[in-house]
């Protein structure tokens, strides 16, 4: 419990103060009284999700090759994979962000933009989604940090960063009146800050990330592909039912799709624990997978769970107290006031099982089955999430999205989790289940450099 709890209070501290950094980003525009342009964040996030996403899906990859090798001992070869990633990674981010950039002005009216604020969401789109591919690589740099337990450094990364931007986005948006566009440049500068300090932990400091050459990317592509393809439709899942979410959301009118934006930055800011922990306990799987140590697999998904159900607990009380505050200073009212009601009363319940089904994900994507983590994810936001949402709109209006969302995570967040712990529970007693155990070198799932070798 104490390596999970660090591993995720470092990447938990992190992620959530970039996306702390991200709603201030809201706030500011907010302050400028136009609601258009917060509705036009809206739905530029509901498609700039599938974009992000896809490069988490990519550093999740990344962390569980390079961790497994570090797991066996043999950390040269972890050194290429980690090269082979970043250049993998890039490629697919840039491919990813031609399309996004070309097709930009029919992806915002096939979510339901219309007139300005559409126009206003391509304009957003146009300026951040090329940053993608600075991005992608500072993601596997990030991933090679936690696969070596580098929890601190991978914080820093994120933390310096997001300072930066929290200094330069009142400048660009309110002092030199750039608005929407000054909020589009922060973020680009955000991400190539993040990419120079995440190459210069990993390449220069720890010396994770071997320079990449032409026969380390072509042995490397097979296997990263293997785990990137139902990573990235892992990863998909979750943006497509934002997407469709948003659709659902969006007659309803400017001020609901407002207050769904600032529901997007609330959940991720308030559960970026959630969603480090994820990322954390990839690298401790994959280490103790590669070591043969199935018993501290089992140990590390018992206290994720439990770490799950505390945090959420917790952050289900401050929510619902901070709830008029953020009314107030988001200037949300009518439809949008009770959307955000609705979330702090009965939808961040649900992270309890959302929980569940992110340290499920975690566990099949280290240890072999990833497909399954593809599975529970579109069932639940590809399949479960649209109707359930519909269905209890028609009821109850705009707060019925919220409704049907949390619906959605309850059902496959229990079933994920109770599956993923039987498929933990039963390795190592079966033949062929896992890899032979390979004496580790070091303590795995720690800082090697703290070690001597024998």
């Amino acid at each position: 419990m104490g390596h999970v709890v660090r591993m995720t209070a470092t990447g938990a501290f992190g992620i959530t103060f970039v996306f702390l950094v991200d709603a201030a980003n809201l706030l500011w525009l907010a302050q400028l009284g136009q609601k258009k342009l917060i509705a036009a964040i809206g739905f530029a996030y509901a498609i700039q999700f599938f974009s992000v996403s896809s490069g988490v899906g990519l550093m999740i990859v990344a962390t569980a090759l390079i961790s497994r090798r570090i797991g066996e001992g043999n950390r040269e070869a972890a050194r290429r994979q980690a090269g082979a990633a970043i250049i993998i990674s890039t490629v697919i981010q840039s491919l990813v962000a031609l399309v996004i950039v070309l097709a930009r002005h029919d992806l915002v009216a096939l979510v339901g933009a219309e007139g300005e604020t559409a126009a206003l969401a391509a304009r957003y789109l146009g300026l951040t989604v090329p940053s993608l591919v600075p991005m992608a690589i500072a993601l596997t740099a990030s991933g090679a940090l936690r696969a070596e337990g580098l929890g601190a450094k991978a914080m820093y990364v994120t933390l310096i960063s997001g300072a930066v931007l929290m200094v330069l986005d009142p400048i660009f948006i309110i002092w030199m009146g750039w608005g929407l566009d000054g909020a589009a440049v922060g973020l680009v500068l955000f991400r190539c800050c993040l990419m120079g300090l995440g190459l210069f932990f990993a390449v220069y400091q720890h010396r994770l990330i071997a320079r990449p050459d032409w026969r380390s990317v072509s042995d490397t592509f097979r296997p990263y592909m293997a785990v990137a393809l139902p990573g990235i439709a892992t990863q998909m899942a979750t943006p497509a039912g934002n997407y469709i979410l948003t659709s659902v959301m969006a007659p309803f009118g400017d001020d609901a799709v407002g207050a769904w934006a600032v529901v997007g930055r609330l959940t991720v800011l308030a559960f970026g624990g959630i969603f480090a922990l994820s990322g954390a306990i990839g690298g401790i799987f994959g280490q103790n997978y590669g070591a043969g140590q199935y018993d501290r697999l089992r140990s590390t998904y018992r206290d994720a769970l439990i770490f799950c159900g505390v945090y959420t607990m917790v952050m289900w009380g401050v929510l619902s107290a901070a709830t008029p505050l953020v009314i107030d200073g988001f200037q949300l009212s009518g439809q949008g006031a009770e959307v955000l009601r609705a979330f702090t009363s009965v939808g961040v319940g649900a992270f309890v099982f959302v929980g569940a089904l992110f340290v499920s994900n975690a566990a099949f994507n280290n240890l072999g089955q990833p497909m399954r983590s593809t599975l529970v994810n579109w069932i639940k936001d590809g399949v479960l999430s649209w109707p359930a949402a519909t269905w209890l709109a028609a009821s109850f209006g705009a707060v019925g999205v919220i409704y049907g969302q949390a619906l959605a995570g309850v059902i496959m967040g229990g079933l994920a989790g109770l599956w993923g712990w039987r498929y933990v529970a039963r390795l190592g007693s079966t033949v062929g289940s896992a890899p032979q155990p390979v004496p580790p070198r070091f303590h795995p799932g720690a800082n090697p450099d703290r070690y001597r070798r024998r």
